[in-house]
């Protein structure tokens, strides 16, 4: 325009702002099936959810007092009120380490890389191994952020099944038929979310070898490791591996009763040194959010090394003990069938459909059942394993017990 003249407006192009196919694509199954499912509790009785993996819900398994003191102490010092190094404090990587290892899987602070969480694990391991276009092996029941990871960076996820008839191991000829040119990483979850499973030494080691003979790097989430009832054994993946490279997910919030403490690892189990430039990855990928909390970080090497063994046997006895008490109360329900957990804190519950007279799946069963008894349980759908439901059995005991006789008492006026 020139000077004396007016200003014409000129015609404004319309804001087309829109979200990235990576944001778009990223779904996590069990938001989306709460988003989905239609549920009001019954007003008249109280709301129980045995839905959420969460230790610290019900108040009833509370940190050991050595743990707390360890984060107060560390709040009090000021060591962790700046930045740490983007893989962790050296001291809490050594702490980790030390904690971690075993005499055939021995590790130091550079195999060891902090994160937010083992979520933020497992967000740090995939993505070094695998990219757009590659594939991964997934458990399937398995825990639902796998798919959500994957599906955010364009990774096909190739599902293995467990079988409940044979205590959730998993189908290994199955497992082999995926295996292609792509296949980047066979992962599993040892002890099982959301099956309550522990494999076996010889099962593990079958798996391994399966894995050398493709020449595949093993991600090993056991976040739930030690966490296992009477009768079974835990062995991580890396202490039976010679050869096979084992990248293994793990942290505090479940053994330490502490999920939204948001402290979990990753540990590089390398073998032959066939990890060099995937240790360079994950150094880069850990620069992408700078680290977990650092007083958590600075607390780590007194809470690794300080909390009594007491707190632990006492926190695995009280979910074993409810373990069989929600088995053993569910056990004669009509229109059900169980598979006893060997540890974590879940227990899978299958659905006989043919028994009942008005359900049509683990979605339906579930939306009904917290609208007459005000019981949530979580659908197996989100897992990969529809007509089965998933119950957490961190409750307390007469919570527990409550909720199974309401369960019962829907079975029997839902069954024919």
């Amino acid at each position: 325009w020139q000077s004396g003249q007016p200003c014409m407006a000129t015609e404004q192009k319309p804001w087309a702002v829109a979200a990235t196919k990576a944001a778009m694509q990223t779904i996590n199954p069990i938001r989306m099936m709460m988003e989905s499912m239609k549920m009001t509790p019954n007003p008249d009785k109280e709301t129980i959810p045995l839905s959420i993996g969460d230790p610290a819900v019900f108040g009833n398994l509370d940190p050991d007092p050595t743990i707390k003191q360890a984060l107060a102490n560390s709040v009090l010092s000021g060591k962790g009120h700046g930045y740490a190094h983007s893989a962790g404090f050296l001291h809490a990587r050594e702490a980790v380490a030390h904690y971690a290892s075993t005499p055939s899987a021995p590790l130091t602070a550079n195999d060891v890389s902090l994160s937010s969480g083992a979520s933020g694990a497992l967000e740090l391991a995939i993505p070094v191994l695998a990219e757009a276009g590659d594939n991964i092996l997934l458990p399937r029941p398995g825990f639902s952020l796998y798919v959500t990871i994957c599906d955010n960076h364009g990774i096909e996820p190739k599902y293995y099944n467990l079988l409940p008839d044979k205590s959730w191991t998993a189908d290994v000829a199955q497992m082999e038929s995926l295996i292609d040119s792509k296949t980047k990483a066979i992962l599993v979850n040892n002890p099982s979310n959301p099956c309550g499973s522990v494999f076996p030494k010889e099962h593990i080691e079958e798996i391994i070898a399966l894995a050398e003979k493709y020449r595949l790097p093993i991600i090993s989430d056991e976040i739930y490791a030690h966490m296992v009832f009477t009768g079974n054994t835990y062995y991580s993946f890396a202490s039976l591996s010679k050869n096979v490279p084992i990248l293994e997910i793990g942290g505090l919030a479940k053994r330490f009763l502490v999920p939204g403490w948001r402290l979990g690892w990753v540990l590089l189990h390398d073998r032959n040194e066939v990890l060099k430039e995937v240790r360079e990855g994950l150094f880069r990928l850990t620069t992408l959010i700078l680290g977990a909390n650092t007083h958590i970080q600075d607390a780590l090497p007194d809470i690794l090394s300080n909390t009594p063994k007491e707190f632990f046997a006492t926190t695995l006895a009280t979910l074993e003990e409810h373990a069989h008490f929600s088995a053993n109360a569910l056990k004669d329900t009509p229109g059900l069938s169980l598979v006893v957990p060997q540890g974590a804190m879940y227990m899978m519950v299958g659905l006989q459909l043919e028994k009942f007279k008005n359900v049509t799946d683990d979605v339906d069963f579930a939306q009904q059942l917290m609208n007459e008894e005000s019981v949530f349980v979580l659908p197996a759908k989100c897992f990969g394993a529809p007509n089965f439901f998933r119950i957490v059995f961190c409750a307390p005991k007469e919570k527990i017990a409550e909720a199974c006789g309401r369960i019962d008492a829907f079975c029997r006026r839902h069954t024919k």
